[in-house]
């Protein structure tokens, strides 16, 4: 259950719905605190008081961003099914509220922590698979996301996505 929940009208929901759309499109090096706190209306200083940093108010986006992408991705396997097959499905439903949110840049990047949330989740989905695909698969998703960010037509990285068979012994 989630602590808190931004209000936008607040500074702290203001610098957090400005992080999103910033770091929705583009890499974490690019954007500036400058240019956070003034797309939020506030200043530089209600930033570090509410996040500590950049990467504070980067890693609670990213947080926020990709629990809606696991509630999505969960609700569509709960509805297809474990089967091999329906782990493009479900893939796919991720890759669609990724893309459509604009979220690809954000979602399309590795966790810089050690624990890769989507890597899990579909280590669980096509268990008892071995425990690489679970990250190969997190790989390929990852890759048609940012393709998207970088330029490539949504429905060239979908199709690739979509091409991408899955079968493991026992599924």
């Amino acid at each position: 259950m989630r602590e808190w929940i931004p209000v936008s009208t607040s500074a702290k929901g203001r610098l957090a719905l400005a992080a999103v759309r910033t770091f929705g499109s583009r890499p974490f090096d690019e954007v500036t605190v400058g240019e956070l706190a003034a797309a939020a209306g506030v200043t530089t200083g209600s930033l570090y008081h509410h996040f500590e940093s950049k990467l504070g108010l980067y890693e609670f986006v990213r947080t926020d961003v990709e629990r809606r992408l696991l509630d999505r991705m969960e609700g569509a396997s709960s509805a297809i099914g474990q089967r091999p097959e329906a782990v493009t499905e479900v893939l796919l439903v991720g890759f669609e509220f990724a893309v459509s949110q604009d979220f690809s840049r954000l979602l399309g990047e590795p966790p810089s922590g050690s624990t890769d949330t989507l890597v899990t989740l579909i280590a669980t989905l096509t268990a008892p698979a071995p425990e690489p695909l679970g990250r190969v698969l997190a790989a390929a998703w990852r890759a048609a996301v940012l393709a998207v960010a970088e330029g490539v037509p949504i429905d060239v990285a979908r199709a690739a996505l979509a091409a991408v068979q899955v079968r493991w012994a026992g599924g």
